[in-house]
């Protein structure tokens, strides 16, 4: 049977140096609450690194800015990220989604960002994350859970935060946090009706949809700060394990 195809792609995320960049970057945190939920897990943790820090499936390396200075940056990547609209770099090292191509113990950290539901084995890669980790470092991994088919047909799981415990039960020191939260759900799943009707042949219904999708960001972002919405139904999963 033929998969139904993706009604728009998603747009990947970039994070360019300039100040039209950030600004840009900025302003789509007010409406990509995946992305801003995640920023806002790995921006102090990041900005503690040391030594040298590897990024599986880094795409266009948004994260980055964010190191500490002095913290090497090792990218990896498949090559056909072009697949997923990620521009070409001649700086990402090449890898076949499951075997890393470094030594054991190599780094002192590891970043891993909405790629585990595109792995097509999950469990191999977190075991060589394990395996490339020096003894004592660190992963910094986030997964969506309320998240729509993207980038069809490389999305093949979801995992509840029990299946995450599992998943990395490798690592004796395993902190995982909801990103996100019900009400953030509601919204992210209203602006993704939105952009689904941003044509011309369905103005009106996007007329009629677009104030309540900004209501519910509204509502979204309160909820992120104070703590309103349930737990039970996250945008995603932060995950903050150590190797022993």
């Amino acid at each position: 049977m033929t998969a139904p195809a993706e009604a728009f792609k998603p747009i990947p995320v970039r994070r360019d140096a300039s100040p039209l960049g950030r600004a840009l970057f900025a302003l789509r945190l007010l409406a990509d609450l995946q992305l801003l939920t995640c920023v806002r897990f790995l921006r102090p943790h990041l900005a503690r690194t040391h030594g040298t820090l590897l990024d599986v499936g880094c795409g266009e390396m948004p994260f980055r800015d964010l190191l500490a200075p002095g913290t090497t940056y090792i990218g990896i990547d498949i090559p056909t990220a072009g697949d997923f609209g990620m521009r070409t770099r001649l700086d990402i090292t090449p890898f076949d989604g499951r075997t890393i191509p470094f030594p054991d113990a190599s780094f002192e950290h590891v970043l891993c960002t909405e790629v585990l539901e595109h792995a097509e084995d999950p469990a191999v890669l977190v075991a060589e994350i394990h395996r490339v980790l020096r003894p004592g470092g660190t992963l910094l991994a986030t997964i969506p859970f309320s998240a729509r088919v993207h980038h069809a047909p490389h999305d093949y799981q979801r995992f509840t935060r029990y299946g995450l415990q599992r998943l990395f039960a490798d690592f004796p020191t395993l902190a995982i946090t909801e990103r996100g939260d019900d009400l953030a759900v509601i919204a992210n799943k209203l602006i993704v009706v939105c952009a689904r009707l941003a044509r011309p042949t369905r103005l009106p219904l996007l007329l009629l949809a677009a104030p309540f999708a900004l209501l519910a960001l509204a509502i979204a972002h309160l909820s992120l700060w104070r703590g309103w919405g349930g737990q039970a139904d996250p945008l995603g999963y932060a995950v903050l394990a150590r190797k022993a």
